[in-house]
């Protein structure tokens, strides 16, 4: 059911507003007094008794006092007549207006996004048409600022729904909303990323919420939010206040390499370029030059390049030599692991085993 109220629902609403005139009318039918003899005693023009009674005009402050006075019946009673007529009365009107907004629900992932808990589940479009507009925080769908700034290659087979994307763009900011951090310090961030990348090889229980914690005391609030069907993103960044930056992730691969570069590949983007921009990551996107600059900080972050070139030449790469190479550049060994696959150094079909998955707790296992 759709709520207009703390106490009103569509449901409640009468076929149309019910004016305190018509209150006024019935209270002067049983006190036997006419528009004019109320009009003099309250020595006000007929004419405006007769625009109140038949809600040409409404009931003010003034007009409740001296209604109480002359008729003994309490300025709060109007007042409070006056307030719920014209509120039921704009509510009718927004119900009228909602219909309109019904063409555009089937756009979003409305069922996924009710099993999330984002929205409320119910079958009925009208319902989902209110509950849309309360979520994104907008009069109209009509006008919603889409994510859509986002280039594919052109042979690719994925083509990313905006309306998903800016979905679930917008639960990232509504959780990030709640979310205390310090004053924005690029170079705390930046001794931030340093402790985060040991943090790599000591993930356990709760490990995101130590993520969480050590960013937000560098002004930098990170949300995990599942992806939704065809977004086939996996992580974004924008600003949200000039102090306050947030990283959002899909958790759509689960591989920690890839949760891992992911992560460090939007921290570059808040190091490196403006606060005006906002960077979507999906799969099969044509890579700017901003996208490539993140990319190659966040390999030379993890993996020191000069070092991984010299490990490539003088190695058989044997879980062993992995693993004290790892230990050497300070990052989990599937990391290390993940980007010899990318390069093509070593097989799937052997070292894919050694690849840690993450699992989450609460909305993330969704």
């Amino acid at each position: 059911m759709i709520t207009i109220s703390n106490d009103i629902n569509i449901k409640d609403l009468p076929d149309y507003p019910i004016s305190p005139g018509e209150t006024l009318k019935e209270t002067l039918e049983v006190l036997g007094m006419s528009q004019t003899e109320l009009a003099r005693r309250m020595a006000r023009p007929k004419k405006t008794i007769n625009e109140i009674i038949h809600a040409k005009a409404a009931i003010t402050a003034d007009t409740a006092l001296q209604l109480e006075r002359v008729l003994g019946v309490t300025s709060k009673f109007w007042l409070n007549l006056e307030a719920n007529y014209q509120m039921v009365k704009a509510r009718t009107e927004e119900l009228k207006k909602l219909t309109h907004e019904i063409k555009y629900v089937d756009k979003f992932p409305y069922a996924q996004m009710a099993k999330l808990g984002w929205v409320r589940k119910t079958s009925d479009k009208l319902e989902k048409a209110s509950e849309l507009l309360n979520f994104f925080g907008t009069v109209t769908l009509s006008n919603l600022e889409l994510v859509k700034n986002i280039s594919y290659r052109k042979d690719s087979h994925k083509k990313a729904s905006p309306e998903s994307l800016t979905a679930w763009a917008r639960r990232g900011e509504l959780l990030a909303r709640d979310v205390k951090t310090d004053k924005y310090n690029r170079r705390s961030f930046l001794n931030s990323l340093e402790e985060i990348k040991s943090l790599t090889r000591t993930m356990g229980d709760g490990f995101d919420s130590k993520l969480q914690n050590i960013c937000a005391q560098a002004g930098v609030a990170v949300m995990f939010v599942p992806h939704l069907e065809k977004t086939y993103v996996n992580g974004s960044t924008r600003w949200l206040t000039p102090i306050k930056a947030l990283i959002q992730l899909s958790i759509r691969y689960k591989y920690q390499d890839i949760f891992w570069f992911t992560f460090f590949h939007e921290a570059a983007h808040i190091l490196l370029h403006g606060k005006s921009d906002t960077f979507v990551d999906v799969d099969d996107q044509a890579k700017s030059s901003k996208e490539l600059e993140a990319n190659q900080w966040a390999s030379n972050f993890l993996i020191d390049p000069y070092a991984y070139k010299n490990f490539i030449n003088n190695n058989g790469f044997s879980i062993g030599s992995i693993e004290e190479f790892a230990k050497h550049q300070n990052v989990a060994v599937g990391i290390v692991i993940g980007r010899l696959l990318h390069d093509d150094l070593i097989s799937y079909s052997k070292w894919d085993r050694y690849r840690r998955k993450l699992f989450w707790r609460g909305e993330i296992a969704s």
